[in-house]
């Protein structure tokens, strides 16, 4: 097993193969949904399959990565969502590494608290640089509706965000946890294998 330490974590060969095919799920995914014009987002799904294979720090990782080459080649405003990504991959690690991943119910329900985890985190960044709105034609809408009745910049930036990311990362994860169940047993063990291995380190 190849090692990469950071303090008392190590990444084998085969964890860190996963991160450029996750960030190119996750490139493809946002491509699609921004071409089409979706209310979704779909540009986690990489990461949270990785989070399942490989545990929660490579899932932060590939989304951070993602989300940096995303702002690079495509759109700028990528970049400030790069801590949305890293909480994401965070918490669908630790809750697939908490046996969260054994049915599509428990599926869903990590796909509702990645989904409300998302919003909390991309919330407060919303209104900081974009005055509240998501960049996402439908929410954004709603957005109007409720700045209209209420001028509360935190509540349509909430909603605005809502409607948006939780039945993406919900779909996210059913999306990611099909790929799963769907990769023959000798991968997902080839991963199981190396991080008993890491754990005994």
């Amino acid at each position: 097993m190849v090692k990469k330490g950071l303090g008392s974590v190590h990444f084998s060969t085969v964890a860190l193969a996963l991160i450029p095919v996750a960030v190119g799920i996750n490139y493809i995914g946002k491509l699609f949904a921004g071409v089409l014009k979706l209310p979704l987002w779909l540009d986690a799904i990489g990461t949270v399959l990785a989070s399942m294979l490989a545990g929660p720090v490579i899932g932060a990782i590939s989304g951070v990565v993602n989300n940096i080459i995303y702002g690079l080649t495509v759109d700028p405003i990528s970049f400030v969502y790069g801590i949305t990504s890293l909480f994401i991959g965070l918490v669908t690690g630790v809750m697939a590494n908490r046996g969260w991943i054994q049915s599509w119910g428990k599926a869903i329900v990590v796909g509702l608290v990645v989904g409300l985890t998302a919003v909390l985190v991309s919330t407060p960044l919303n209104i900081v640089f974009w005055g509240g709105q998501t960049g996402n034609l439908w929410g954004d809408a709603l957005f109007a509706v409720v700045m209209s009745q209420t001028s509360s910049v935190w509540l349509a930036s909430f909603l605005d965000e809502l409607v948006v990311d939780l039945p993406d990362k919900v779909l996210v994860v059913l999306c990611s946890y099909a790929i799963y169940r769907g990769l023959p047993q000798r991968v997902t063990q080839l991963f199981s294998r190396s991080n008993q291995m890491e754990e005994l380190d």
